[in-house]
């Protein structure tokens, strides 16, 4: 007969291999993105680029969250996946507004405050985003209090709508978890035997 505290830390361990693994996998994703961010010749884009970058960031951000919306509700840990899910797309929507207000400063001078490094930029898009706005850097000119307010608005879509999506892909995947029919041995009619009260 086997012992219930070792069927019980079957699955124990696969959840906790499964926690290690997402957590990793965010790690490596968000510092996949922040280098990116400090390697990419953004230097070499003109003020067109700024609009194409933004364009391009946004459709990548829409794409990244429709596919993991996806992924949780097919997984078999959901809620580990939406943690996953907002570990990649939070830090890819941060890093795409402060490379908009690093080039913004760069081909317009004067949009800030103070001239922005890459530092400086992610710094004020990490900033707004967590509203905490100390007002060291701030925005001048109008297209960049425009880009700023843009952010603002995506902010609380992520904080507000998407996390209320994630939160529904999550019961899903747990209600789709739920209603897979759980393996049965064939009862005794079902592998041919006759049942006595049955007719010729």
């Amino acid at each position: 007969m086997s012992d219930p505290s070792t069927v019980r830390s079957g699955p124990d361990r696969t959840r906790r291999r499964a926690a290690i693994v997402v957590v990793a996998r965010a790690v490596l994703i968000a510092t996949g993105l922040v280098t990116a961010y400090y390697l990419l010749p953004l230097d070499e884009r003109g003020t067109a680029g700024v609009s194409a970058l933004l364009a391009c960031g946004s459709a990548a951000v829409l794409l990244m969250f429709w596919w993991e919306v996806r992924a949780i509700v097919r997984s078999p840990h959901p809620r580990l996946r939406a943690v996953e899910a907002l570990a990649a797309t939070l830090p890819l929507f941060l890093v795409l507004f402060a490379c908009g207000y690093y080039l913004m400063e760069r081909f317009t001078p004067g949009s800030f405050s103070e001239p922005l490094t890459r530092t400086d930029a992610l710094y004020f898009a990490l900033t707004t985003f967590s509203t905490v706005g100390f007002g060291d850097i701030t925005a001048r000119s109008q297209a960049g209090r425009v880009l700023t307010m843009v952010q603002m608005a995506g902010g609380l879509l992520l904080v507000g709508v998407a996390a209320r999506v994630l939160a529904g892909a999550v019961q899903m995947g747990l209600s789709r978890q739920r209603g897979r029919p759980s393996a049965q041995p064939p009862s005794r009619t079902d592998a041919g035997t006759r049942d006595p009260g049955a007719g010729p």
